[in-house]
Parts: C-alpha cells; structure tokens; sequence
C-alpha cells in the first residue's frame, strides 16, 4: 500500500505502525509519531493500523 510518510510516498507492506517504524529502521528509537495528524503514543503503536494513503510523521 502507498502511505505518505514525512512527506513523500512510500510503498509498505506494514499493517501498523510499529511494523512502518521497523521497515524504516527506527524500532526502539525514541520518537514522536502521528498518523493522519493523530498522536500515537510508543505503548500503542503495535496496534495503530495502518490503511491505503494514511499521513504518518516521524519526529525524533
């Protein structure tokens, strides 16, 4: 699926968002993180879905 990620289209195949941070060489970084201009907090990033052109920042 395509999702914008800091800005730029990215091809992923990560449902959630811990698994994007993976893909994006950042799991145990410490990060701030928002998907379609929604904080995610670190505890529930596992769970936060991942759809067809969400927005996810990545701030660290």
């Amino acid at each position: 699926m395509k999702i914008l990620v800091n800005g730029a289209w990215r091809e992923t195949g990560a449902g959630e968002l811990a698994a994007l941070l993976e893909e994006l060489g950042l799991a145990g970084a410490v990060v701030a993180t928002a998907v379609n201009g929604e904080f995610v907090a670190a505890a529930v990033r596992g769970h936060a879905a991942l759809t067809e052109g969400d927005r996810v920042e990545v701030l660290a």
